[in-house]
């Protein structure tokens, strides 16, 4: 991008988010499904851009010439089918028939250009995403859709599975689209191009695994690609960042999972709590590592291109308090959640009549929007538990601080017996966390409670 001439770099980037939504694509056994799901991505993406500009919006030749960018790319994507597999390695397997790409191709534009003239559109787009979540997140439900498609393409139907709905990038990619719906509702939404709006929805480096940037940050530093980037201070801090995540992913993390982190082959192996706490810390580190390595790697790639991405982590395990950490671990997330499902809820619950207690809010809110967070990663109990799990620990920390305060502002008078607080919250805090991500790491309800068993010398 460095070396772009100013004038070409917002469609450089616009396209390359495209095609690269198709080349990252992994392999999928069930046929063309690898190259209809980043097809589903754009249309949804493009509906979600038409229903959310302002109805005094007009569309501009930049508008009709991304679009045209878009059904290129897709069309010429597709023509690769007729070639040498040699040739097409950038993409994952073999394109569908044309005939089925130009179909789908106007079923989304038809319903772009339908959907804004109903009133209840963005209502309806919500549910849809919804509907979507839960059917990629609850393995009978993926199955079923499996299912069907390979029965719809003349494959075996036995060997379907939740594993043939590897839609990648869809989490993310949804929730930047439910942000500029609910934006949108609220009337905060900035004037967004097609362009600019695929571009943000799309911006490859957070594509897979975020961080979630909002909207208006994103654009902020889109618009500014067209002015002089100081080289050598973005080589220097792009790479920097890029080194220091890839250290992190392929070579703490990569060596923590090869047998030193809880999963749950190793979790049917332990013979002592020794070993069961030598899991579980590896675990903890891995995740630690492995996530907030692709974050640097995802902000350093977009420091490169002119993208300054929001920040992901800051030191979770080294904080006192589950609330900080929850400030600090996955950022965007928590804040996502926080402006669209803590917020609201604390609002509508508030203005209820009667209205309930403040203690009951809390419990409530904080218990809504763990267990959001949760059944996200996965519709299971365990993803439920570790849901309420981390509901409840921030209640209580809230219950606590509320009547402490006076009793901490004394320990500000004595350094000494403040660092011992510090450290002895530290250390519930961590463990606390750690002890929750024995739900997260294994699959169901009785390997957790095993190993949970093994940890305190119950087995």
């Amino acid at each position: 991008m460095l070396i772009i001439p100013p004038q070409w770099r917002q469609w450089s980037l616009f396209l390359a988010s495209i095609i690269l939504i198709f080349s990252l694509q992994p392999n999928i056994f069930v046929r063309w499904m690898d190259f209809i799901l980043p097809m589903l991505t754009l249309g949804l993406t493009v509906m979600s851009w038409a229903i959310t500009h302002d109805t005094e919006y007009r569309i501009s030749r930049q508008d009709i010439l991304a679009g045209l960018l878009i059904i290129g790319a897709m069309v010429l994507l597709a023509m690769l089918r007729y070639i040498d597999a040699d040739w097409r390695w950038f993409i994952p397997s073999r394109p569908p028939p044309t005939l089925l790409v130009l179909m789908l191709i106007f079923i989304f534009g038809f319903l772009a250009v339908t959907l804004p003239r109903l009133s209840s559109s963005l209502s309806i787009f919500l549910l849809v995403m919804i509907g979507i979540f839960l059917v990629l997140k609850t393995d009978f439900l993926a199955e079923t859709v499996s299912a069907w498609w390979r029965n719809g393409t003349g494959q075996d139907v036995s060997q379907a599975s939740s594993l043939d709905l590897n839609w990648l990038g869809f989490s993310y990619v949804a929730f930047r689209l439910i942000h500029t719906i609910r934006d949108r509702q609220s009337g905060i939404l900035p004037t967004l191009s097609l362009r600019d709006y695929i571009s943000y929805v799309l911006f490859f480096p957070s594509f897979i695994a975020g961080p979630i940037d909002r909207a208006e940050r994103f654009i902020g530093d889109f618009k500014n690609l067209t002015e002089t980037i100081q080289f050598s201070e973005r080589y220097q801090r792009g790479l920097t960042r890029i080194a220091i995540g890839i250290g992190k992913k392929f070579v703490i993390a990569d060596t923590l999972a090869q047998g030193m982190a809880l999963n749950p082959q190793n979790a049917m192996q332990i013979d002592s709590a020794f070993g069961a706490w030598l899991l579980l810390y590896g675990y903890a580190l891995r995740l630690y590592f492995d996530f907030s390595g692709y974050s640097d790697i995802a902000i350093g790639i977009g420091i490169l291109f002119g993208i300054d991405l929001p920040e992901n982590f800051a030191n979770p395990y080294m904080k006192t308090s589950i609330t900080k950490f929850w400030q600090s671990w996955h950022i965007t997330l928590s804040n996502w959640v926080r402006f669209y499902v803590f917020s609201p809820l604390s609002r509508y619950l508030l203005k209820r009549k009667p209205k309930p207690s403040p203690i009951l809010i809390v419990l409530i809110t904080q218990l809504a929007t763990m267990i959001v967070i949760g059944l996200w990663h996965g519709v299971t109990v365990n993803f439920l538990i570790w849901g309420i799990w981390h509901g409840i620990g921030l209640w209580v920390h809230k219950q606590w601080t509320d009547r402490t305060r006076k009793f901490y502002r004394d320990f500000k008078q004595k350094p000494q017996q403040q660092m011992i607080a510090d450290v002895i919250a530290w250390g519930i805090t961590f463990h606390f966390v750690v002890l929750g991500w024995v739900w997260f790491a294994l699959p169901d309800l009785d390997s957790a409670l095993r190993m949970f068993a093994s940890l305190f010398g119950l087995s």
